[in-house]
């Protein structure tokens, strides 16, 4: 062994002294135990074993001049055993150091402690001979104080220090101090005794072999990302459509009978199968669209996780340095530096070395623990990852990353559990079905339906007519009219339903992005467009997740913002009762002055005035902004103010000003500097109102000068204080005092003053002037409160589920308009009520406590909180009144979302009547569709279980991301009320698409089964239809939903979930349009002397013309072709709108999307009739002039319709209003009669 520097020897052989001597204070069984008989289990101490209380030396004695000594003799050990010799050998296990992370208390790090020092006597498993530094340590007898060591005076010591712990937590007559003390101590010698590492250089040997070794026996900080679906299942996934499913049974059926029963013998096939491949080859296009699309969108999601962790840096210390790193580069043993002004998220599970002089470093563990509560920490406390450092910094030394950590388990157990099946995922949830497939499914196979019983028509009328009437050999014709009917049943199935439907979805999805809503799953979109109730959290979403000054009284003046749009600052400076200057002046000196130098505001590179963002004490921050918006520079006030400047040419005079650091003792904070005229100095003061209040004797008035403060004044301030606490405003009261020099700035009062501790106080810190009193909260986004008017206009809920308190959650409630006026109790004669939780009828705010107490029912009068059930009837008499669940957890909100979904009350009539009369609330006449919002790892149950869950982008963890549909990248409510209309948007698209093709497949089935019956074969050819169907109504399925959204969408009701996807309107559109349709094919066909052409069905027919005539395209079915397609393209124009709208083409010069492709299907039908002669079954050559001029003419002919059938509805709307009320007015008349007669 290394033997130490003189100085050093004889430092450690004082500090062997003094452990000895501290060890003959205890009794024999500590000198003489043997730490071998520790090694795998903990030591067993108990209070009997150690001297009275009255007699036993403090805590810090008893471990050997505490952590100096400790630490000294853990340098001289790590000097001794230098790291870097070969890889370490560690003495503890990721599962020991995980334990320590889930039960979080000194006793587990007591025995992490033991678990090294008795590994040192013991060769773990694997281990080598070779010499590995810290690793190969000779055998040796502990506690041979007579020879003693590093390693034996060391050892001792964590030994003792171990047994100290343990008893104190058994013990009360230790004080706070010394197990402050021990926890620190403790906390060093985890980092180098354990972990081979240093508080303050961190980890020696950071070479790229050093850090893999530590990856590899600890693991590494990150979890494996969750397995993406593979595109041959998203593939399967897509195919299970039960459209799909028809179609690919039908192109298989027309290939075999094209190929096989249709070919006469000797005929040669020459493409006969195209058409039964087509069909197919739209199921391949459908489903490989849908399948390619949410394909894209995994990696959309992976890609954004992955650029916020490449951009989420932390600091590290690494061989003395500071340098920053990735999540997925920190490894057990670094030393982390953490502080609140970026509130940085934790990514490991580390225990604390120790905050920064005069911080304390608290935390938000609310995403794990659902605990809103900030956490006040100490050296020795473990800080789990996934929290949040929100107040103060401190350094920490990793224990546990990846899957060993406590955010990572979770993580972990979520992704196996999906990849294991979806059984344990589902209570979680929502409906299989969102409301829109639903209703396409059941339109679908009613058309199915539908469709098949036409073509059993259409086959059994051509025999009958065919085999009956005309006497036909059925051997020849019994096939073709067999292929008849396939060709109506496949006129009745809407082909390009499935690709419209996921062409509007994607085109949607892709825009909402662009709206800051990354949307996971296309189904999504649509789902929001249904949503009846939104539950959304408070901070962050509704808030601007940022502490601001809203209200202060100044100058004998109350001023409230209550405007969100308007800083308090310029509501200041536009008030008619506006302070001076001077007044303006000396509060913007307090702020500038007494605020720490940490709490900084940036501002815009190029607009030097613009504030872009702000670090440090929240509150401080948002006093600095104050001062801001008043039209002052903080930064200058503190450069020009001697005493207080640290740059600049006055910063050599820092040491005369006197910092006085704010305490949970004192409750204030204070700075003095000196006067400009140096006759003394000025202290500025701020704190608790009920602890600056009580210093104040005078106040200032708003020309700036002092007067007495009287006790009505006070009494005015007090009441002021209260009504901002009501708000859930943090009050803060400022004051200052002028001093004169030689003020002696640590005498005590000598006037019965008290800090709120009881302590007296300080002298200088009493006989204050009174400035002003100012109330700060997170403000509202200015953009919410009208996105929540256009919720309750849309018919949505909106009900607030947060952690905060009834105060806080109501304030927030009431500006952003969750609550209104008549969810108040109004009393007679006071006018407007005030909105505060205590005026707040029945069950509109409930906390998470009394919630669960009301939901929940005992089982079996057990009142185990694991066997209470939920009661869905109590949850009925709740929530059509709630609007704020203050003081939730995680769990409420998973609850929430399942009563919700569940609830049934709709369906009793007359207590949704009887809830309409008495409290003016509408219960919507359908289940609930719901959002839900969250951001925590707790939350992830609850997002799942809603319909849509929304993921907050930038605060969210990454559990919460994958559970969520939808994930808002602004963290915005107004962006929840955007994706609304773009969901409605996607429903009315789907609704103009099926008014669009419905109209097709009407006209076309009833023009199939027509010439079944005249001719027994469909003028129309598969194909042909197969093209209007298709790509056709692809094309329109696109352009249709490339309609942007509009405000009218939120001008109505959601559509109930079992409402029809058809209105009356769109039946009067849809039959409308195909009446014309068909008279004018059905003219076109009787007719073909009109056209000048021979009949299509002779032409086409072998010997149809006449003995030895072959068979060939006819230009009769070629044209009444291309005029069926014409007047689908114009109808297109009509189809934009659903509600009878006269003026068509408004708005269409604004959509080139829609223009672009109404012109290239114009285009390809065009190339279609003139070049697709054997594909397209068209006659040779194409169609003339004449012919074309009208074929469009007939097509223009769908607008003018259209006005018709506008005309039409309308008179008969009016025509059922008159009659309607005309029965009203007889039966009201009738009823008067009856009066009158009774009275007679």
């Amino acid at each position: 062994m290394t033997e130490a520097p003189p100085l050093e020897r004889e430092e450690n052989e004082k500090d062997s002294v003094e452990s000895q001597n501290c060890t003959n204070c205890t009794i024999d069984s500590i000198q003489n135990s043997d730490i071998s008989k520790t090694a795998d289990a903990p030591i067993e101490v108990t209070a009997n074993s150690y001297p009275p209380p009255h007699t036993r030396p403090n805590l810090a004695q008893m471990v050997g001049s505490s952590l100096r000594s400790i630490q000294s003799a853990m340098t001289n050990f790590s000097t001794a055993h230098p790291e870097g010799n070969g890889p370490i050998q560690f003495h503890v296990t990721p599962g020991d150091l995980s334990k320590l992370a889930n039960e979080r208390s000194l006793a587990a790090l007591a025995d992490v402690l033991e678990k090294a020092i008795g590994s040192h006597y013991s060769k773990p498993s694997g281990a080598t001979d070779a010499p590995d530094g810290v690793g190969s340590i000779e055998m040796g007898k502990i506690g041979d104080e007579e020879s003693p060591s590093d390693k034996n005076r060391l050892h001792s010591r964590l030994r003792t220090l171990c047994r100290k712990i343990r008893l104190s937590e058994e013990d009360n007559s230790f004080s706070a101090q010394d197990k402050t003390d021990a926890a620190e101590t403790a906390a060093a010698a985890l980092t180098s005794f354990v972990l081979h590492s240093s508080p303050e250089r961190g980890i020696s040997n950071h070479s790229e072999a050093g850090l893999a070794h530590r990856k590899s026996y600890f693991g590494q900080n990150f979890i494996a990302d969750k397995k993406l679906d593979s595109f041959l299942k998203l593939c399967w996934e897509a195919l299970k459509d039960f459209v799909l499913i028809m179609l690919i049974v039908l192109g298989i059926v027309a290939i075999i009978i094209n190929t096989t029963i249709d070919l006469e013998p000797g005929e040669a096939c020459n493409g006969c199968y195209v058409e039964g491949m087509a069909i197919l080859l739209a199921v391949v296009i459908v489903v490989l669209v849908t399948a390619g699309i949410d394909y894209k969108k995994q990696f959309t999601f992976v890609k954004l996780s992955r650029t916020l962790d490449e951009t989420n840096l932390k600091s590290v210390i690494r061989g003395g340095e500071v340098v920053e790193v990735v999540d997925a580069d920190i490894v057990v043993g670094d030393i982390l530096s953490v502080n609140s002004h970026n509130l940085a998220s934790i990514p490991a599970d580390c225990v604390l070395l120790g905050p920064a002089a005069g911080n304390c470093l608290k935390m938000d563990e609310a995403s794990l623990t659902g605990e809103s509560k900030l956490m006040s920490k100490s050296p020795g406390d473990v800080i789990l990852s996934g929290t949040t450092a929100v107040e103060g910094s401190g350094k920490m030394v990793v224990i546990a990353v990846g899957v060993n950590s406590v955010a990572g388990k979770i993580q972990a157990r979520v992704y196996e559990s999906r990849e294991e099946g979806e059984d344990s995922e589902e209570k979680l949830e929502g409906d299989e079905e969102t409301p829109l497939f639903t209703k396409l499914e059941r339109l679908a196979k009613q058309i199915g339906i539908a469709g098949t019983i036409a073509a059993l028509i259409a086959f059994v009328g051509s025999c009958i007519i065919g085999f009956g009437v005309s006497r036909l050999p059925a051997k020849e014709y019994l096939v073709e009219y067999f292929i008849t009917a396939v060709t109506v049943l496949a006129v009745a199935v809407p082909e390009g339903l499935p690709l419209a439907v996921v062409l509007a979805l994607a085109f949607s999805s892709n825009r909402m992005t662009k709206d800051m809503n990354l949307v996971k799953h296309l189904d999504a979109c649509e789902t929001m467009g249904c949503a009846t109730t939104i539950c959304t959290d408070k901070t962050g979403t509704l808030t601007a997740n940022k502490m601001t000054a809203r209200a202060i009284y100044l100058g004998n003046n109350n001023f409230n913002c209550t405007d969100p749009k308007q800083t308090l600052g310029a509501m200041l400076l536009a008030s008619v009762n506006m302070p001076s200057v001077e007044v303006l002046v000396i509060l913007a000196n307090l702020i500038s002055i007494n605020t720490m130098s940490e709490s900084v505001l940036y501002f815009d590179d190029e607009n030097k005035n613009e504030v872009t963002g702000s670090s440090g004490n929240p509150t401080e921050c948002a006093l600095l902004q104050l001062v801001h918006d008043v039209d002052y520079d903080y930064r200058e006030i503190r450069e020009n103010t001697k005493g207080r400047a640290e740059t600049g040419k006055l910063a050599k005079y820092l040491g005369d000003g006197k910092q006085l650091n704010f305490s949970s003792a004192r409750k204030m904070m204070t700075w003095a500097v000196p006067l400009p005229d140096s006759t003394g100095y000025r202290i500025y003061s701020k704190g608790a109102t009920e602890v600056i209040l009580s210093r104040c004797t005078s106040q200032m008035t708003a020309s700036a000068a002092t007067e007495p403060l009287s006790q009505e004044t006070l009494q005015s301030i007090i009441e002021i204080t209260e009504q901002y606490a009501r708000r859930g405003m943090r009050c803060l009261s400022l004051a200052y005092r002028d001093l004169p020099n030689g003020v002696d700035f640590d005498q005590l009062s000598d006037a019965g003053d008290l800090n709120a501790d009881g302590t007296p106080a300080l002298a200088c810190e009493t006989s204050l002037i009174f400035v002003a009193l100012v109330g700060i909260e997170d403000p509202l986004r200015p953009e919410v409160p009208e996105a929540i008017e256009k919720c309750y206009e849309a018919g949505i809920d909106v009900r607030m589920v947060t952690g905060d308190s009834p105060n806080t959650a109501v304030s927030i409630a009431s500006q952003a308009g969750i609550l209104r006026e008549e969810h108040f109790v109004h009393e007679e004669g006071k006018g407007k009520p005030e909105m505060v939780a205590s005026n707040l009828k029945e069950n509109v705010l409930m906390e998470g406590k009394t919630f669960r107490a009301k939901v929940y029912r005992n089982v079996d009068d057990d009142d185990d909180e694991e066997k209470k059930e939920f009661d869905q009837v109590a949850f009925d008499k709740i929530w059509p009144y709630l609007r704020v669940l203050a003081r939730s957890s995680p769990d409420d909100k998973l609850t929430l979302a399942h009563g919700l979904n569940q609830s049934t009350l709709f369906a009793d009539k007359d207590k949704c009547k009887e809830i309409l009369k008495l409290h003016n609330i509408k219960v919507f006449p359908d289940r609930q569709v719901i959002a839900m919002t969250g951001d925590g790892t707790n939350d992830a149950p609850a997002l799942k279980r809603a319909d849509i869950g929304f993921a907050m982008g930038i605060s969210g963890t990454q559990i919460a991301k994958d559970a969520a549909d939808i994930i808002l990248l602004d963290d915005n409510f107004a962006s929840i009320v955007t994706a609304a209309k773009w969901g409605r948007n996607v429903y009315a698209s789907i609704q103009k698409f099926l008014q669009f093709q419905l109209t097709v497949n009407i006209a076309a089935v009833t023009i199939a089964l027509t010439g079944a019956f005249y001719v027994q074969k469909s003028p129309l050819a598969a194909i042909q239809l197969l093209w209007v169907n298709l790509l056709m109504d692809a094309l329109a399925s696109l352009a249709l939903a490339s309609e942007p959204p509009i405000d009218a969408l939120l001008k109505k009701s959601p559509v109930n979930r079992t409402d029809t996807i058809i209105t009356k309107r769109m039946w009067a559109n849809m039959l409308g349009q195909a009446i014309y349709q068909i008279i004018t094919i059905m003219v076109l066909l009787f007719r073909p002397d009109l056209l000048g052409v021979l009949p299509g069905h002779l032409v086409e027919k072998k010997d149809g013309l006449g003995p030895g005539t072959g068979k060939s395209n006819s230009r009769h079915y070629t044209i009444i072709f291309n005029a069926f397609v014409w007047m689908q393209l114009f109808n297109e124009i009509n189809s934009r709108n659903l509600k009878g709208e006269v003026n068509v083409f408004r708005g269409i010069h604004k959509n080139c999307i829609f223009c672009s492709i109404l012109l290239v299907t114009a285009i390809l039908q065009v190339i279609m009739v003139e070049f697709g002669y054997k594909v397209m079954h068209v006659v040779e050559g194409g169609l003339n002039r004449r012919d074309w001029l009208i074929c469009l003419i007939l097509g223009f002919g769908s607008l003018p319709v259209q006005q018709i059938i506008n005309v039409i509805f309308k008179v008969c709307q009016n025509y059922k209003l008159w009659k309607s009320n005309k029965r009203l007015a007889r039966d009201e008349s009738l009823a008067r009669r009856r009066i009158a007669g009774a009275g007679h």
